[in-house]
């Protein structure tokens, strides 16, 4: 009899693509064919796994639910199932208004929908996944949840309190991993600063991240979404330590003044902010922060928005990112503060920014010319292969493009000379 086949398709962040992944494997244990995001639907299952964080990602898992629903109304797949964010938070509006989805699921129970389709307790474990990133780099979540509940942000009230994961699963996972030829390994949470604080009683991201650099076939380690509050500074000693452990930090910021970061319930000012990444860059030398700004928060005037600006001139930070506040409901910012900084002025701050970060990018990368780095090949494209520095993370960073002289291989490290530079790219020959 032939197999079930399961169509998974993921909207969001590299944490739900986890959940992806780790669904993907529980099907193919389970009998199932599945395959994560196919070039043309299959016909028999589609599961979306959305995302529910901020208006433009709720609208686009929306518009795929519907795009779904009009498939399956026209036969040309049989049944659709929704999962993730989005469903976790809205669950009751959702099945009122699209009654045509044939099951919803969370956040958290997403399991239970293969245990419904096998008719059996699903075969699985706590790590196996289907990678579906290139084979040689995966991410790896180490916690879910949050309780910093920031003032404008809804992730505490979609996943729960902070969670961690144990640090010898988590190590477990790695060794699998690099068994199956993964040699990079980006460290997701939502908050990694405060990774061990429920499980141990205490900061243990250090901890975590040496004893992941020591395991045999780990070449990078990189560390995403750091809290700048209670930040635990002993990881700069094991990034200084090791040199598996990638010169990189995602550290969220959002902003630099005092009136604002008050407002935004962030438990840190302005100079603990300056501090921190003083410091943060006098022990791990040569270190790129990447962070995320926020422009249009209430309580930014002309003078808090000034001193934003300012901030990302005296910083330079190596990568950058930025959006415009967008009130969620229930947050605490909703129900305290009004949004009266008019669309247009947020997005207009939102460009100048931007612009800001554009050029100084651009002088970033120039001074790299004539440098030799160290990069590893994503893929390769019909002018050059496409590659990676440390301080690039796969799809939010930029890439180095090397120009074709010889043979590179997919996933393999290459010491290349950087000849020319773009806004966001580096040029490069081997």
């Amino acid at each position: 009899m032939a197999r079930k086949k399961v169509d998974v398709i993921t909207l969001g962040c590299s944490k739900n693509l986890v959940d992806s992944e780790r669904l993907l494997s529980m099907f193919a244990r389970n009998g199932f064919d599945a395959c994560h995001e196919p070039e043309h639907s299959r016909g028999d299952i589609t599961v979306i796994n959305t995302c529910g964080f901020i208006g433009d990602a709720k609208e686009e898992s929306i518009d795929m639910i519907l795009r779904y629903i009009d498939a399956k109304n026209k036969g040309k797949i049989k049944s659709l199932y929704v999962m993730g964010c989005l469903s976790q938070r809205y669950l009751d509006e959702l099945k009122a208004e699209m009654p045509e989805v044939d099951g919803w699921y969370g956040k958290f129970d997403w399991h239970e929908l293969v245990t419904m389709l096998s008719r059996q307790n699903p075969a699985t474990s706590e790590y196996d996944r289907v990678i579906t990133t290139p084979r040689h780099y995966a991410y790896i979540k180490i916690a879910e949840g949050c309780n910093r509940f920031c003032s404008f942000c809804a992730i505490p009230l979609i996943t729960g309190r902070f969670k961690s994961r144990p640090i010898e699963e988590i190590l477990k996972e790695v060794a699998d991993l690099t068994s199956r030829g993964v040699k990079e390994f980006n460290i997701i949470a939502q908050d990694l600063s405060s990774y061990g604080s429920d499980l141990y009683g205490g900061h243990r991201l250090a901890e975590l991240i040496d004893r992941i650099a020591g395991i045999p076939g780990v070449k990078w380690i990189r560390l995403h979404y750091a809290y700048p509050a209670d930040f635990p500074m002993d990881i700069l000693d094991v990034m200084a330590k090791h040199d598996n452990v990638c010169k990189y930090l995602d550290i969220a910021l959002q902003h630099i003044s005092d009136n604002v970061l008050t407002n935004m319930r962030r438990h840190i000012n302005g100079e603990q902010t300056r501090e921190l990444l003083a410091e943060i860059r006098r022990r791990v030398p040569g270190i790129h922060i990447r962070t995320t700004l926020m422009t249009g928060f209430p309580g930014e005037g002309d003078k808090e928005f000034e001193e934003l600006k300012e901030f990302v001139r005296e910083q330079r930070f190596e990568r950058m990112g930025a959006f415009a506040y967008c009130e969620e409901e229930d947050t605490y910012g909703a129900k305290y503060f009004s949004d009266d900084i008019p669309d247009e002025v947020k997005q207009q701050r939102l460009s100048e920014i931007m612009d800001m970060q554009a050029e100084i990018a651009a002088r970033l990368n120039e001074a790299k010319i004539g440098t030799t780095v160290r990069v590893i090949v994503d893929r390769e494209e019909d002018d050059y292969y496409v590659g990676r520095t440390e301080w690039d993370s796969p799809e939010v960073d930029q890439e180095v493009l090397i120009k074709k002289s010889r043979k590179l291989e997919k996933g393999e490290f290459y010491d290349v000379r950087i000849v020319d530079s773009q806004f966001f790219d580096l040029i490069a020959e081997i």
